[in-house]
């Protein structure tokens, strides 16, 4: 798996950009798509691909340490730690974008209902 280009960066999006990196990395490897001992890209490979502050992303995966996500390994690159989550630990990962979610609908005058099943019908399309 690339995750130079699997990150999604979005510099217009609000959320900071280490943030969005974080976030990103977090989600992998709660859905398995990253193991333990998987290496993530170096700080430079990441900042040139999207065209980034090398510090922002220094930062991202200095927070990744520091909450034992990663390692690291002098002279070596960033792995992936061991470590599983639960369901519900992965379903607090989203709480915050379910709450906004959920206050932009309210604000929007959008019925329960009308948002549930437009979820749904999200769901049911194509992964990206």
């Amino acid at each position: 798996m690339d995750l130079v280009v699997l990150f999604d960066i979005n510099p217009h999006s609000g959320v900071p950009l280490y943030r969005q990196i974080l976030e990103q990395v977090r989600r992998l490897v709660s859905s398995g798509q990253l193991q333990p001992g998987d290496e993530l890209p170096s700080v430079r490979e990441v900042a040139r691909e999207h065209a980034i502050n090398p510090m922002t992303v220094s930062r991202a995966y200095s927070l990744m340490e520091a909450e034992g996500l990663v390692e690291r390994q002098r002279g070596k690159p960033m792995r992936i730690r061991a470590g599983e989550q639960s369901a519900d630990d992965r379903l607090e990962q989203i709480e915050a974008l379910l709450e906004r979610l959920v206050l932009a609908a309210r604000q929007l005058d959008i019925p329960d209902q009308t948002l549930i099943q437009a979820v749904s019908k999200k769901l049911q399309g194509p992964k990206t």
